[in-house]
């Protein structure tokens, strides 16, 4: 790999930090639910009238979707199912904290899905960029 003059300022490399970062920490959260199960998400969904076998979508977006992210195959495609996953979590987990503010730190409760969702935003917007496997087409 050939370092520009101004490589501090490469998009790629922001990009390429962005999806190790995104879809590392998610990772975690799809680990746990590999491990642990996703009765909890099930539950959840039983209790608003949907089926709760929709629970392993969480599943996927959280383990495969995240993987996709970091290693840049797909990267756009893989990060509207990591987003859509985003939104979906924010409506039924944190719903009622939409707009709270947290009394120890003065943030929104809900920061941390949000900053998952933008993120995930971004990268539908730019793709993965030059240090991504597949790049070239609408799904990168």
């Amino acid at each position: 790999m050939k370092f520009e003059k101004d490589f501090l300022r490469s998009t790629d490399l922001g990009l390429l930090l962005l999806r190790i970062a995104l879809g590392g920490l998610m990772l975690f959260h799809g680990m746990h639910k590999l491990i642990y199960g996703v009765g909890f998400i099930g539950d959840m969904l039983a209790a608003i009238g949907l089926p709760s076998f929709i629970a392993y979508g969480s599943l996927l977006a959280e383990l495969v979707a995240s993987l996709m992210i970091i290693c840049g195959i797909w990267t756009r495609l893989a990060s509207v199912v990591f987003a859509g996953n985003m939104v979906v979590a924010i409506l039924m987990a944190h719903a009622s904290e939409m707009f709270s503010l947290s009394p120890m730190t003065g943030g929104l409760v809900i920061e941390l899905p949000l900053l998952y969702l933008l993120g995930a935003a971004v990268l539908c917007l730019t793709g993965g960029g030059r240090f991504a496997v597949t790049k070239g087409t609408v799904l990168d």
